[in-house]
């Protein structure tokens, strides 16, 4: 049986052109040398037989040339895959693929961090973080021992979603949530609403404390009445409506869902008697036709310019961080308080 076709080297194409390797390096990779300057027939005679041929470059020998390999690392804190058309993270995944394939750059889905103390870590015994140019980190809550072992082994990362230093700026794509959610107080203050809640944790990740922030000091510059209300359950929603509270400002669109359901237990129309205003796209699975007033999160522009915060780090290294502006969604579930 015959033997399997050895493949066509660089040294190959030379030989057959008669021009040095390095001359058919250097068209390969479109590049000019101070000292050779190479004629177009040249180019044009070595090109062709390299399509004739069927030649393709060698990765490695690329990688060696280029200094990079063009591939981009995601790895997530929570799983992601497969993602359905619902899912939070979907839309950022769609935009880090589109811009990445725009690019021409492959994406590398880092799967084998193990679980340690219930939480997923980068750094492992076997991790090949290196095989990537760069990562994109997506989750939650992300390790900050990570993040400052990324800062100060100075590899290029970005993270999708403020994050805090640590140990120096951390490069990130975020949403402007306190600014988003301070328009929000302001047009329920317009509306009449001077006694205002914020319900849910407000802290333990960079996002929520971010509402929390825009809401206090929206509340304070207004000079209306604000509380925060943690957990959204019917004894939660009783005291709020004994406080005279007519406006929440949920931080998850599914604790909005449940309080609707208690406040129609106990003949409170939405929006009605009680604003519920959604800061933010729902992370948890609700099923839900209600039309919330609120904020959308633009997580799909988030994921295309992390990938060129990305590109741009790796090309040349510095602290890159941007905060896209929310859009507004006008919902149903605002309305003027009544006297």
């Amino acid at each position: 049986m015959a033997g399997a076709r050895r493949r066509v080297t660089q040294q190959d194409i030379a030989r057959m052109t008669g021009v040095s390797q390095a001359t058919v390096s250097l068209v390969l990779n479109n590049r000019a040398d101070a000292d050779v300057r190479i004629a177009p027939q040249t180019r044009e005679k070595v090109l062709r037989a390299i399509r004739e041929t069927g030649y393709v470059a060698d990765p490695v020998a690329r990688r060696l040339v280029a200094r990079h390999n063009r591939i981009l690392g995601v790895f997530t804190y929570e799983p992601v895959f497969p993602s359905g058309s619902r899912d939070f993270y979907h839309p950022f995944l769609l935009g880090i693929e589109e811009r990445a394939e725009r690019l021409g750059c492959d994406l590398l889905l880092f799967t084998s961090a193990p679980v340690a103390d219930g939480r997923r870590r980068i750094f492992h015994d076997d991790h090949r973080l290196r095989l990537a140019d760069g990562c994109i980190l997506l989750g939650r809550q992300m390790d900050r021992d990570d993040l400052g072992r990324l800062v100060a082994e100075e590899y290029p990362f970005v993270a999708v979603g403020r994050r805090d230093d640590a140990g120096g700026p951390v490069p990130y794509v975020g949403a402007d949530y306190p600014a988003a959610t301070a328009a929000l107080v302001r047009r329920a203050v317009e509306l009449g609403h001077d006694r205002l809640a914020y319900v849910g944790p407000g802290g333990g990740a960079e996002s929520p404390a971010d509402r929390m922030r825009g809401f206090t000091e929206a509340v304070a510059a207004a000079g209306v009445h604000g509380v925060h209300a943690p957990v959204a359950d019917a004894s939660a929603l009783d005291s709020l409506l004994r406080q005279g509270i007519t406006a929440l400002f949920v931080e998850e669109p599914a604790d909005g869902v449940a309080l609707i359901a208690l406040a129609n237990d106990r003949a409170v129309r939405v929006p009605a008697d009680l604003s519920i205003v959604a800061l933010g796209d729902p992370t948890r699975p609700t099923s839900t036709d209600l039309d919330f007033t609120g904020f959308s999160i633009p997580r799909r522009e988030m994921g295309e310019q992390a990938v060129d915060v990305l590109t741009t780090l790796i090309e040349q290294p510095a602290q890159t961080q941007r905060l896209l502006p929310c859009e507004p969604v006008a919902g149903s579930t605002l309305a003027e308080r009544k006297n």
